[in-house]
């Protein structure tokens, strides 16, 4: 331990006989404290609903989907399958057809808009994990097909039409402009629940032989649901396949589908580290007025060591060093209580959010690492830059006018 530092030290333990002094820095810990905590506290919440959001994405969503740019359907799936699971990252392919429709309970004359997607089950349940969001199912369901004019429902969607697992609904879809719509009665075989509530309350499945026959379509689908070996290269892998497949059709990322949104929660979360990091300023301001304190309180021990040998240099050190301490006390401290509320928040589950509001419908909360070690960086390094004024300040003391009128 260098003298300097000793000494640094020993001016903050001997703030214990003097109150004020000792309140003061008190309070100069308890901005960083705070500040920092904050800032962890709200990144651990921001880097939550970014983390929770994306997995409940992609247990619903496909990484990459394939369609035609028009929305048309087609008919020569197989061989793109063939050439799509040539691609070393893919990992499995499923077709489907998309409709939309409204459903209707047979005992409840709620009604809701649905949009249907017919699968092969199998291949689906491979992609998106369909069975593990099974909340409830009818004993005839085996889990490895959906079956004819059998349908899995999303729980909002359920609840919205008073349907439970092995009741009836009746499925209306649009025919030609003036038509009677065809109505037909489907089972229900499960109610998934994936925590995204615009698919909960939206989307059911049905067999994809049986929507070609409702639909007509014949051997047509209307696009392919692509599974990746790894999620983050899904735009690459998209890209790759867009050249092998070329127009009409396209190839599109799960991250592009949904770029809006995570270009948004990512905007979020930097301007409140910058809107938060503010507080941090301000505990930077009270050490540069507390350290300025000290100094004159200070000042004729500084002309003495000043006389005794010190230099400038050594004295202004002393002052640097009771800043970076008190900054790196704070931030320690704010560090453990931040990671302590948000470790309270993330296993208490305390707070509930609506469901109709938010795509989650609790406080995710997720502790980045890089993100704690940034903000202790950041926090360390205000600390640091905010010690330098003062001890500078002192370098320029005049030892004989500081013993004179210290």
């Amino acid at each position: 331990m260098s003298v300097e530092f000793f000494i640094a030290v020993r001016y903050l333990m001997a703030r214990r006989k003097a109150f004020f002094s000792l309140l003061v820095a008190l309070i100069v810990v308890g901005g960083t404290t705070l500040g920092v905590a904050a800032l962890v506290i709200t990144l651990a919440v921001m880097s939550g609903f970014q983390s929770d959001i994306r997995s409940k994405i992609l247990g619903i969503q496909p990484h990459i989907l394939v369609t035609k740019a028009d929305g048309e359907s087609f008919n020569d799936y197989v061989s793109m399958e063939d050439k799509i699971k040539s691609n070393k990252n893919v990992a499995s392919v499923s077709p489907f057809i998309y409709k939309q429709g409204v459903v209707k309970g047979v005992d409840s004359a709620s009604t809701s808009g649905i949009i249907i997607k017919a699968i092969d089950y199998a291949e689906e349940n491979k992609i998106l994990n369909i069975s593990k969001q099974i909340i409830v199912s009818d004993v005839k369901f085996n889990g490895e097909i959906i079956g004819g004019r059998s349908i899995i429902l999303g729980c909002e969607l359920a609840k919205s039409v008073s349907a439970d697992a092995g009741d009836e609904v009746v499925l209306m879809f649009p025919t030609s402009f003036g038509s009677i719509p065809k109505m037909y009665k489907f089972n229900v075989s499960a109610i998934i629940q994936s925590g995204m509530y615009d698919f909960d309350s939206s989307l059911g499945f049905i067999d994809l032989k049986e929507g070609q026959s409702l639909f007509l379509m014949s051997d047509s689908i209307t696009g392919l649901d692509i599974h990746t070996t790894n999620f983050e290269k899904a735009s690459a892998t998209a890209a790759d396949l867009q050249k092998d497949l070329s127009y009409p059709y396209k190839a599109k990322a799960w991250l592009d589908m949904n770029r809006n949104l995570f270009s948004a929660l990512k905007l979020e979360k930097i301007m409140m580290f910058l809107i938060l990091g503010l507080i941090i300023i301000v505990a930077a301001f009270n050490i540069i007025s507390n350290l300025l304190l000290l100094s004159v309180q200070k000042s004729k021990e500084i002309g003495i060591m000043s006389a005794m040998g010190f230099s400038n240099y050594s004295v202004s050190k002393i002052f640097f060093y009771e800043g970076l301490i008190v900054g790196s006390v704070g931030t320690v401290f704010g560090i453990i209580f931040g990671l302590s509320v948000s470790l309270g928040l993330k296993y208490l589950d305390i707070f509930k959010l609506p469901k109709g509001v938010y795509y989650v419908d609790k406080l995710p909360v997720f502790i980045a690492p890089l993100d704690v070690a940034f903000v202790a960086v950041s926090a360390f390094f205000i600390s640091a830059l905010a010690g330098l004024y003062p001890a500078y300040q002192v370098s320029k003391l005049n030892p004989l006018e500081a013993i004179r009128y210290g």
